[in-house]
């Protein structure tokens, strides 16, 4: 006769969208009973949370302390995605519960993106496109372009991403400088990229800029007005970190008014956006794909549940 304990399972309950690399796993694991509701509001999420044990979410989940309160067994916040601003970490950290993320499981499709902005901008890629559409066949200053060789980088925030955007930049031969005070000069000299001494000295000395950090109180609306204004004429804005780290409005604004030669934005605040952006072929806007490939889903839909996996490994009820 069997004298052990049976196993109670966790209720994990799903509410993001998730690749099936998660689900071929989790299934076959009895310590868990997967709940599938994936939401979109923090109305929804608190709706559904309930008695779940383990919370699996993206960063468009806002999981907020009403949301947490609603769930009064949870133990574990499994984020798919490196940030996880969107998470009450105050009001997790009050109730003992963990959260764990997947730092750098994405930054390889970020960076490719990144990169292809770059080319589209520099090279002027979308205004070709809308002169041919309309019958224009125009290569006559096609000599005025230059190759990425010609501009000098500058990437605030030389993490998971910002370090893939330096290695690539430098493949194509591009000057790459970098502002991050939290790493070594050991780490950027691994990561190929010159230090700069402050954000506005990078500001003012690189044709494009692209900015890598993780939103917090000192990254929110780290560029703004004032910022954009030390910039160069015609410097080149791609923002595929968070939103909220860039004035948006003032962004849009210097483009009008020539100060940026060009604007690629992956990421907005809020999410969707509720505003309307200008008809022009300098701006380049994504709905926050840059994490979004097939190899990127699949490995964060693995990780994620190695991670839930690694959490309860030895635990008992």
């Amino acid at each position: 006769m069997d004298d052990r304990p049976e196993i109670m399972a966790k209720k994990l309950l799903v509410a993001a969208e998730i690749d099936r690399s998660f689900y071929e796993r989790a299934a076959q694991d009895v310590r868990f009973q997967i709940i599938d509701r994936p939401v979109r509001t923090e109305e929804e999420l608190a709706a559904v949370v309930g008695d779940a044990q383990v919370l699996l979410t993206r960063s468009f989940n806002r999981v907020t302390r009403r949301v947490i309160e609603a769930a009064p067994q949870l133990e574990l916040i499994a984020q798919g995605t490196s940030g996880t601003d969107n998470i009450d970490a105050v009001a997790a950290r009050e109730r003992g519960i963990v959260i764990v993320s997947l730092p750098g499981e994405n930054a390889n499709a970020v960076a490719e993106l990144v990169i292809g902005f770059i080319i589209a901008l520099t090279r002027t890629v979308p205004t070709s496109t809308r002169e041919l559409v309309t019958g224009v066949w125009n290569r006559y200053d096609c000599s005025t372009r230059h190759e990425l060789s010609h501009f000098s980088l500058g990437i605030i925030g030389l993490g998971e991403v910002g370090r893939r955007v330096a290695r690539l930049a430098n493949l194509f031969g591009m000057r790459v400088h970098a502002f991050d005070p939290y790493i070594s000069d050991a780490d950027f000299s691994e990561r190929r990229a010159s230090r700069v001494g402050s954000l506005d000295e990078l500001l003012r000395t690189s044709d494009v800029v692209t900015l890598h950090v993780p939103l917090t109180v000192e990254t929110r609306r780290m560029i703004s007005e004032a910022q954009l204004a030390m910039m160069r004429s015609g410097t080149i804005l791609i923002n595929a970190a968070r939103g909220e780290v860039l004035d948006q409005n003032a962004a849009l604004a210097a483009l009008a008014a020539n100060r940026l030669g060009g604007l690629a934005l992956d990421v907005f605040d809020p999410e969707p956006p509720t505003t309307g952006f200008p008809d022009d072929p300098r701006l380049i806007l994504t709905p926050h794909v840059g994490g979004c490939t097939f190899e990127a889903k699949a490995a964060i839909g693995a990780k994620l549940y190695e991670k839930i996996a690694a959490f309860y490994a030895g635990r008992t009820q």
